[in-house]
């Protein structure tokens, strides 16, 4: 199945339009997003709130997974199971997401071949527009085999 991964989170993920998260990249097993800074995202400190961070780390982690497993939709529903994130610097101004699929694919798939619901990680870098990173998220996703 081929399609336009980041159309698609937009479309199915109506709160990242609500955000503005738009994707500037996206290839097998990665995402980069991107938010902007608006005045109704900010926290007491005048960053981006913690929960506009964590939606755009979660949704570049969405299509990242997406890009490596978007053919896999048939067959398996894919679900966000965990999280963690880490906040290592006050983000200002425009934030950017980078997904990367942390497991093989090869390996996703095969667990999921003999009817296991397996279970994989995208770590996630959330960065100012000039590269400093503000926080680290991994998100653990698994491929629900429909029945």
């Amino acid at each position: 199945m081929t399609f336009d991964v980041g159309a698609f989170m937009l479309q199915s993920v109506p709160f990242a339009r609500t955000l503005d998260i738009t994707f500037d990249r996206i290839e097998p097993g990665l995402a980069v997003a991107r938010m902007p800074d608006r005045p109704d995202l900010r926290n007491h400190v005048g960053g981006p709130h913690a929960g506009a961070l964590f939606t755009l780390a979660e949704s570049a982690s969405g299509a990242a997974m997406l890009s490596a497993f978007g053919d896999q939709l048939t067959r398996a529903t894919p679900l966000a199971v965990g999280a963690a994130i880490r906040y290592v610097k006050l983000a200002l101004g425009e934030v950017v997401a980078e997904a990367r699929l942390a497991a093989s694919r090869e390996e996703v798939v095969a667990r999921l071949d003999t009817g296991e619901r397996p279970e994989f990680e995208v770590a996630v870098t959330v960065s100012t527009a000039d590269g400093t990173p503000v926080c680290e998220v991994g998100v653990t996703w698994t491929l629900r085999p429909n029945r």
